[in-house]
């Protein structure tokens, strides 16, 4: 089996239970604005955040828009499918929704077993696209940090996975060749083409376990697989 040295993760949807966690924390924000009244279906508008907000964080990606847009409009977008047109509510939204999301703990299954240890065996790194003073603090109230040696997120890198930029300074901040190292990750687009456009080996967490259009390295569907490969 190849030897590895450097182990790169990403960490909403792949340590961070994203899903679990955004939902409870629209829960805390429904509620406290006394929205569920209005939006009836908590599903519907679960469903009608996630549409936008993959849309807007795709163009946030390209350049297309800024990260104070992103921030609040997926909101007011979201709310104009329960008539609901306010742009100051949907900012409050938005800078609630960063606030009360980052306090969340949910992980996936395994998440500190399988740190523990790749710790003990391998340096270990963390390449996100979120916004930098969120991921930290996931990453501290979850007691993450102290497994990783690098932390790279797009902001202080100026672009996003999977532009090769990020997986350059990544590299170079670790001193880490791309022979000896591996990404893990759930977005096949974003984690998986990413990583194996700049010849990288990656692991794909396929925990939804969907077919995938590009075939990985490795696919695991629970983080605890890992120790069959690494």
């Amino acid at each position: 089996m190849k030897k590895y040295k450097h182990i790169y993760f990403d960490l909403d949807r792949t340590l961070w239970d994203f899903e679990s966690n955004s939902e409870d924390t629209f829960h805390d924000i429904l509620e406290k604005y006394e929205l569920m009244p209005k939006i009836g279906s908590f599903k519907r508008f679960f469903k009608a955040y996630r549409k936008y907000n993959d849309h807007l964080w795709r163009k946030y990606r390209e350049k297309q828009i800024e990260k104070h847009i992103l921030s609040w409009k997926r909101f007011y977008l979201t709310l104009l499918e329960f008539g609901i047109n306010d742009i100051e509510l949907s900012k409050k939204i938005g800078h609630d929704y960063l606030e009360i999301s980052k306090t969340k703990k949910k992980l996936f299954p395994f998440t500190h077993e399988i740190l523990a240890y790749l710790h003990e065996k391998y340096s270990l790194h963390i390449i996100t696209n979120g916004f930098e003073e969120v991921q930290f603090s996931k990453l501290d109230n979850c007691d993450l940090r102290k497994y990783f040696t690098e932390i790279i997120t797009s902001e202080k890198v100026g672009v996003q996975k999977p532009k090769p930029e990020i997986f350059e300074f990544a590299l170079l901040s670790a001193n880490a060749q791309r022979e000896e190292s591996i990404m893990i990750g759930d977005d096949v687009e974003v984690d998986i083409k990413g990583a194996m456009n700049q010849g990288i080996d990656q692991v794909h967490f396929n925990f939804i376990n969907r077919p995938a259009s590009t075939k990985a390295t490795y696919e695991i569907t629970s983080l605890i697989d890992l120790k069959e490969i690494l």
